[in-house]
């Protein structure tokens, strides 16, 4: 057998030669959101996990040493609850988990260089290291709090576990923090009629020393940190309300029974799931080290490192990445993470994930009825590096999938493998006829992987289906199946089909980090080494290929709409459990609330109303905030600190209008009470619009 590889003179070779000797020089660290360790993997927890791993891959397919790290988020009450309920001991519970989670996650082809698990040694002794060091440096404060208490479970109960009666609407079975019926805000201690959510019992108040990670000491940092790059200027513009209303210490302890890590020399007291969570990246990696020669913990992890250190997470998620993440980080010495890459929520056919519509898909579901590899194109062709809300609408993924991979790309292949076998011994030609339409696929992998890299998926996805659309194009007008049945045409017959294989190569290659199942069985079609990014640069000429067998079959609406009804039948126990009796259901019910999305009777709760602005001044201490004196046709004006000041000058606001969510609950501030919200449109910064007195606004006016 004789393989020819072909570098083309019309393509710039160079340019891509200078862009790939800089990236194979790169050394990169890559970790996803740790998992909650309280139940199955769903369609939300995969656009992640996809998203991540196709990064990864796209990485190591150009040639630099990139290693992808996870592990489950295994402590804090809901775990332990989790495990009681199913009659064994949180590390039994943690333990089953990670199985599933690991098989789930490799039948996705989700590829991780370790998985591991956050209650693991090396999370104790780093977190423990970590907590000491803080101490050490003067970051760690404590103080006496009062705290609800079940007296049955004797243990101490975070708001959402305490229930009862609202205090302003009445609404009964409501959490501790906010009522789901009138929208109502208040203290755990507020509620009438109070019980734990967990035994029952009425609880009473106790005191108890907590600790509290000072993360006020890091807001110069914070400030310069967060405008460093490191995040988008969508989340810093964000994280600037944090900053600007002023830091707040951190409560970081737990009173035991508390599944975690003790703190060292406080008996009794534990570790907050989120202070070890993140430092389950670095525990996971030096597990990973510890069973690699080519690995070094401190040259990923010190202070000078030329290393990169990316982290993908989800935007509910963000002020602990990119806050007490990096200020804990700072205040210890360690390297800070080179990004943050930050994704929006996942709605099914338009609306949040629903058990009762069987839209709540858990990853085991899925994979009972379709291949994985329908979702990770589908979200592929969907994800960007904005931080949109993505979509699964089963209609459009039975079409996509079935139009682009199977109409478009394995096509090609279908098209012109018969004629190869059956007419030239399974060998390809030695020539290439359309020199020019190759180089255009192989100049387009420059462009491709700048997509890839900067995380535009879905304008990658569809560079590649252009490509396709263009080769499919040229073989409807060659139709080779035309050409073999002339005389004296094999040569161009056997140029066509050889030509058809090649531009499917290319296409394959750019598709691999989304679809490695597919390339894989591409490969051994070829008969081929794995493809590398490089590939793209040469061509199969006089070269024997195998074979062609189907690489992908069509999606089948049917099965979809098997896997919806099997998606209601696992879930409706779930859906029968009482929340009391399972608070865990909620994966970061201990951790912290989602700001999960609201359907239109929430929105109508909110008071939206026009406000002149009758005084606007500066605040002393605050970067970024003006106090307003609003006006909307009340008695008295309200009060409200608005994040404006890079816009307007506080005289340049007076006599304006804006748009006011009139019925918030005041918030006490570092500064004073807040009355309110005010809105204004643009993408922040210097670009941001309210309303002028010429556009017929009027003070109180509702907006509808």
């Amino acid at each position: 057998m004789l393989t020819i590889y072909r570098i083309l003179p019309p393509f710039p070779y160079s340019l891509f030669q200078q862009h790939s000797t800089r990236m194979s020089q790169r050394k990169i660290l890559v970790t996803s959101a740790l998992p909650y360790a309280n139940g199955p993997l769903h369609m939300g927890h995969l656009v992640e996990y996809i998203q991540t791993d196709i990064w990864v891959r796209f990485q190591k397919l150009f040639g630099n040493q990139c290693t992808y790290v996870c592990a489950d988020d295994a402590h804090g009450t809901a775990i332990s609850l989790h495990a009681e309920k199913q009659g064994i001991t949180p590390e039994e519970s943690v333990a089953l988990i990670n199985k599933e989670r690991i098989r789930d996650f490799g039948d996705f082809l989700v590829e991780f260089d370790n998985y591991h698990s956050t209650h693991s040694e090396e999370n104790r002794k780093l977190s423990e290291a970590i907590y000491l060091k803080l101490k050490e440096n003067g970051h760690i404060a404590s103080r006496n709090i009062t705290q609800a208490f079940d007296p049955e479970k004797q243990m101490f109960l975070a708001d959402r576990y305490i229930k009862g009666e609202c205090p302003k609407c009445g609404a009964d079975d409501q959490y501790g923090d906010n009522c789901e019926q009138c929208g109502a805000t208040y203290s755990p201690t507020d509620l009438k009629n109070p019980k734990s959510a967990i035994s029952g019992a009425v609880p009473v108040e106790k005191e108890s020393e907590h600790f509290f990670f000072k993360l006020s000491d890091f807001d110069g940092f914070l400030k310069e940190w967060t405008r460093s790059g490191s995040i988008s200027d969508e989340i810093a513009n964000k994280l600037a309300e944090w900053l600007d209303a002023g830091l707040q210490d951190w409560d970081i302890s737990r009173d035991a029974p508390y599944f975690g890590f003790e703190i060292p020399g406080e008996p009794g007291k534990f570790f907050y799931v989120w202070l070890d969570a993140p430092i389950g990246y670095m525990a996971s990696f030096e597990n990973l080290c510890q069973r690699r020669d080519d690995l070094n913990f401190d040259d990923y992890w010190k202070k000078d490192s030329d290393c990169e250190v990316h982290h993908f997470i989800g935007k509910d998620i963000v002020n602990f990445h990119c806050l007490f993440w990096p200020a804990m980080l700072e205040g210890t010495g360690y390297r800070t993470p080179t990004s943050v890459n930050v994704h929006g929520y996942l709605t099914v056919n338009g609306e949040k994930m629903s058990k009762s519509r069987g839209t709540f898909i858990t990853a085991r579901t899925y994979l009972e009825h379709l291949d994985p590899e329908y979702l990770r194109y589908y979200y592929a062709a969907k994800l960007s590096s904005r931080i949109d809300d993505l979509d699964l609408n089963t209609e459009d993924l039975v079409q996509r999938v079935n139009s682009d991979l199977v109409g478009k790309v394995v096509n090609i292949a279908s098209r012109n493998a018969g004629f190869i076998k059956k007419r030239f011994g399974g060998k390809l030609s030695a020539n290439n006829m359309i020199p020019e339409l190759t180089a255009d696929f192989q100049e387009t992998g420059s462009r491709i992987a700048e997509l890839y890299e900067g995380r535009e998926f879905g304008k990658a996805m569809r560079e590649i289906m252009a490509l396709a659309d263009k080769a499919n194009a040229w073989i409807d007008e060659v139709k080779p199946w035309v050409v073999a049945k002339e005389e004296g045409k094999d040569q161009e017959l056997h140029d066509i089909c050889s030509a058809g294989i090649n531009l499917f190569r290319l296409l394959m290659i750019y598709l691999k980090p989304v679809l490695p199942s597919m390339a894989t069985k591409a490969e051994a079609f070829l008969n081929v080494e794995p493809l590398a990014w490089a590939d793209s640069q040469t061509l199969l000429l006089d070269h024997e290929v195998n074979k062609f067998k189907p690489l992908m079959t069509r999606v089948e609406s049917d099965k979809v709409d098997a896997m919806i009804e099997a998606s209601k039948e696992v879930l409706a126990k779930m859906s029968e459990q009482k929340p009391a009796e399972t608070p865990a259901s909620n994966e970061w019910l201990e951790k912290e609330p989602v700001a999960e999305q609201i359907n239109f009777d929430d929105f109508a709760k909110v008071d939206l109303r026009i406000a002149r602005i009758a005084n606007a001044e500066h605040v002393e201490g605050a970067g970024k905030l003006l106090r307003l004196t609003l006006d909307i046709g009340e008695a008295e004006p309200r009060n409200v600190f608005a994040g404006i000041k890079s816009a307007y000058s506080p005289e340049a606001l007076v006599g304006k209008f804006t748009v006011m969510v009139a019925n918030l609950a005041p918030r006490k501030m570092k500064f004073g009470v807040s009355e309110g919200m005010v809105l204004a449109a643009g993408p922040g910064g210097k670009e941001l619009w309210i309303l002028e007195p010429h556009e017929g606004a009027q003070p109180g006016m509702r907006v509808m």
